[in-house]
């Protein structure tokens, strides 16, 4: 994404699916997409109050959700555990936040491949309008435990990571599309609903 400052204080945003035109942002949304252009942006680090985090950029970042990578993270100073990238202008972002008796697992036809980079691994599908990079090993553990149907709780006590980790991958994950609902019969159905 490339930003140039438009005529009468707008922000013209150019993407590889055309431009996007802010009139008017606010000096928030301003800073959030300066910052973004530099990499990765905790909003909280970016705004100067929860006022502007919600009154002005979410609901502008929502409206550009085809242009932001969002990426998840915690702080051990090892690099950030997976981002999600859109791959259309038509790809929103809903996380989500499944509860742990919840059943889910990936859905058909995603494939999970190794660049020739070597650099972490790769969630795709045909019928997801996103791709997530798995960074980390943790990130790619809770994956690989998706492959079957399975609960948050299962994967928690499976894993040596925080349950907090875990849900919080699987909800980035289902806000991609790359996580669905399973019902008792092993059935899939749609992404779990966001909180």
């Amino acid at each position: 994404m490339i930003i140039d400052q438009g005529a009468g204080g707008a922000l013209l945003l150019t993407s590889r699916w055309g431009q996007d035109r802010l009139d008017q942002p606010s000096p928030a949304v301003r800073e959030v997409l300066r910052r973004m252009e530099l990499g990765p942006v905790l909003l909280a680090n970016a705004l100067s109050s929860p006022e502007d985090q919600c009154r002005t950029a979410l609901p502008t970042l929502d409206r550009l959700s085809h242009l932001v990578v969002r990426t998840l993270g915690v702080d051990d100073l090892k690099g950030p555990l997976l981002s999600v990238f859109p791959l259309s202008s038509g790809a929103p972002f809903v996380r989500i936040r499944p509860t742990g008796d919840c059943r889910v697992r990936l859905p058909r036809h995603v494939a999970l491949t190794v660049p020739d980079s070597g650099a972490g691994c790769v969630l795709e599908s045909d019928d997801s309008p996103h791709r997530v990079v798995l960074h980390r090993q943790e990130a790619a553990w809770v994956a690989m435990t998706l492959a079957w149907p399975t609960t948050l709780t299962a994967v928690s006590a499976a894993l040596p990571l925080p349950r907090q980790v875990t849900e919080d991958i699987v909800g980035y994950l289902a806000g991609a599309g790359l996580a669905t609902l399973v019902d008792e019969h092993g059935m899939t159905g749609g992404a779990p609903r966001p909180a």
